[in-house]
């Protein structure tokens, strides 16, 4: 895991109330990157997802290390994808086999409340990412 996911992990437990989760995952979605326009195409979209969610995964080339980056049209989502991208950014191909993005988000206490379009969205973003991984190990 990354410092800076197990850093926002630590931030997640130590909350309690769904509604200051709920408000640290809009402040994250602010600090998403923004995509250019011309990268929201359909080939990039994640389908399965209630919002539109347009995600790019690569590699860092000198050093093998994953290269995930995402936007959404939904602030609560970009929040997600902010999450998902501190957990993943970063770690090998071998390091992100290791973990379980669903089992993470139980962890932070956030799939319980997510509709479960919501959660069907997480599980689609975290399975193309599986996807590529598998492809390029």
């Amino acid at each position: 895991m990354t410092e800076q996911y197990l850093n926002l992990k630590q931030n997640f437990i130590s909350k309690n109330a769904w509604q200051d989760k709920y408000r640290d995952i809009m402040l994250l979605g602010k600090q998403l990157p923004k995509l250019p326009n011309e990268l929201k195409i359909d080939n990039a979209k994640v389908h399965g997802c209630e919002s539109n969610v347009w995600l790019y995964i690569d590699f860092d080339e000198s050093e093998e290390r994953l290269v995930v980056s995402a936007d959404s049209d939904t602030r609560i989502v970009k929040g997600l994808i902010f999450i998902i991208c501190s957990m993943v950014n970063g770690l090998t191909i071998d390091e992100f086999k290791r973990i379980n993005i669903q089992s993470e988000f139980e962890s932070l206490g956030l799939i319980q409340h997510l509709s479960p379009s919501r959660g069907n969205g997480i599980l689609a973003i975290a399975q193309k990412i599986s996807d590529f991984a598998i492809q390029n190990s």
